[in-house]
């Protein structure tokens, strides 16, 4: 039995995810692609059971090590997220890499699952082998590089499509090999400096961009009769609201849309755009305004949203909550707007709150938990995102209750923030625009799966998001009323950086050719948001179409809860 331990072991990794490669060869169906798929699943397989006889043991160390890390990755990856790792996906997963020792921490028994099952892989190529194949060194140290090179180079011409299916171990590999070719060849330009022109008068008002997270357009009282207080649809002294309904985000992911906010990306051009023009602090510094950017979701430090040392550093205020807990961050930060709002200085503030990414079931306070049942609560209280799903199955009983754990969040994170804010802070000298990075998928509609965003084939109200305007009642800027009837459900984030440099004196004339339509005029829009942002290798980005008819409107929403004072 140990004579053929080494094949027994690869051929139980394998067998493992007969369901994976049985679901690729029934979407194939008896065809043509079938039988190649068949043909590049053999050739393989056979690479990797060469790579278990090469002779030289601490090269086949490496590749057992290589194979297991590469194994591992994919399965912890389609285990948390319940998903395929596209190359979009995998790209998006490089670029958040700061975040791993969090993800370590939150996902550590999935991933424990995925190390204890890729063991089976590591033992399997490394044991020595009983038996030596009629072959040089050489072929076999090569076949496990030509099986990446010849997976990579598929990927390569179908725009990295082409890996659904075969052996895990090869997948992560070759996106890896075809991101670094990426980074070696792909280069657009430097970044630009301010060119566009604006007029002479300093900006004596503070500018002020609320991006949310993770708050859906439908679950609030902005566009839905018993959505949840937001705080927005009452009237206060001295300040004016423009609500612009439900508005397209830019993405389904939060990297995505704020990278885009804050250098004005568009439909057609935000790749250039994202990396060469520049950004708002740049924008906002050239018309006198101090920079303040105000993160309520990392700590310590660490940047996000694909934010880089040389973009921090033109924030002249840069704020984090390193000892509040992830609960009251959100008000942490409408403290530390109020205080700002109220300093008599013009700002450009920026603020990433925690809003109500999973897992929403620590992350408002006992006397805000009006909606019940909801998710069990005590386990995630220092958790800010991606908290293991342990527990959650996501059958139709574990979404009633995050449904109802999902407006108890957005009655602390949103209603009493702008509670707070609205009544503390001199909004006289101040305009301010509130949106969420994206909406979410909640499963009113009884779809499986586990994921509220993010998903590659996602349903509209993932890309469903709030978008208020607020300013001082007698405050001067743009004629917001001249166009809100028509921008009302039918603008998009997309209008929100134009809109940003015309408050800040910036020519609508140069504005318009470059980013857009601001929301001072009839929008236009395509009302879409993009489902693969991370478009590569030739392949084009994926908008989809929001048809407000196609929207679901919690059906369970169907009484306001008492208002919670502000404190």
């Amino acid at each position: 039995m140990t004579r053929y331990l080494k094949e027994l072991l690869i051929f139980l990794y394998i067998f493992k995810s007969y369901d994976y490669y049985l679901e690729r060869l029934s979407l194939l169906g008896m065809s043509a692609p079938a039988l190649v798929y068949i043909g590049l699943f053999g050739v393989l397989l056979i690479a990797l059971l060469l790579t278990a006889y090469i002779r030289q043991s601490l090269i086949r160390y490496l590749f057992a090590l290589l194979f297991f890390t590469s194994a591992v990755f994919f399965d912890a990856y389609t285990r948390v997220t319940a998903d395929y790792l596209s190359y979009s996906a995998f790209i998006s997963m490089v670029y958040s890499g700061g975040f791993i020792q969090e993800a370590l921490y939150q996902y550590q028994s999935t991933i424990l699952s995925a190390l204890a099952s890729g063991l089976l892989l590591l033992v399997g190529i490394a044991l020595k082998p009983k038996r030596s194949l009629p072959l040089p060194g050489a072929a076999l140290v090569a076949a496990p590089v030509l099986g990446v090179v010849l997976l990579s180079g598929i990927l390569f011409l179908r725009s990295g499509e082409g890996a659904r299916g075969l052996p895990i171990m090869y997948t992560p590999l070759a996106y890896l090999s075809l991101f670094a070719y990426e980074t070696a060849h792909n280069t657009v330009g430097p970044r630009q400096a301010v060119s566009l022109t604006r007029n002479t008068e300093p900006v004596s008002h503070d500018i002020v961009l609320i991006i949310d997270e993770s708050i859906t357009g439908n679950y609030l009282d902005l566009n839905t009769e018993h959505g949840v207080r937001s705080n927005l649809m009452q009237s206060h002294p001295g300040v004016d609201i423009y609500n612009y309904g439900y508005a397209a985000s830019i993405a389904n992911c939060s990297a995505d849309t704020n990278i885009t906010l804050r250098y004005g990306g568009t439909r057609s051009d935000y790749l250039r755009i994202n990396l060469t023009l520049p950004s708002i602090w740049q924008y906002a510094k050239k018309a006198g305004l101090e920079t303040i950017y105000i993160d309520a979701q990392r700590t310590g430090g660490k940047l996000q949203n694909l934010m880089t040392e040389t973009e921090k550093q033109d924030i002249d205020r840069f704020v984090q909550f390193d000892t509040v807990r992830v609960r009251d961050r959100d008000m942490a930060a409408a403290q530390q707007l109020i205080e700002h709002l109220n300093d008599g200085k013009p700002q450009l503030i920026v603020i990433n709150k925690i809003g109500a990414h999973f897992p929403v079931n620590d992350k408002y306070p006992d006397d805000f938990m009006v909606y019940r049942p909801a998710l069990p609560r005590g386990k995630y209280d220092d958790v800010a995102d991606t908290g293991s799903r342990d527990g959650f199955s996501g059958q139709l009983d574990d979404w009633a209750l995050y449904r109802n754990a999902y407006k108890n969040t957005l009655r602390w994170n949103v209603g009493e923030f702008f509670s707070r804010v609205l009544a503390k802070a001199d909004l006289s000298n101040a305009v301010m625009i509130y949106t969420s990075d994206h909406g979410q998928d909640l499963h009113e509609r009884g779809n499986p799966g586990l994921n509220t965003h993010c998903g590659g084939d996602p349903v509209p109200e993932e890309g469903l998001v709030p978008l208020v305007v607020i300013q001082g009642a007698g405050l001067k800027t743009l004629d917001w009323p001249a166009a809100l009837e028509a921008n009302k459900d039918r603008s998009s984030q997309y209008n929100i950086f134009p809109t940003l440099l015309q408050l800040m004196g910036y020519d609508v004339a140069g504005i318009k050719p470059v980013y857009g339509i601001p929301l001072s005029q009839p929008t236009e829009d395509d009302f879409t948001f993009n489902t693969r942002f991370n478009a590569r290798l030739g392949e084009k980005p994926h908008f989809k179409h929001i048809d407000l008819s196609d929207v679901v409107t919690p059906i369970d929403s169907i009484a306001q809860p008492v208002v919670q004072q502000s404190k």
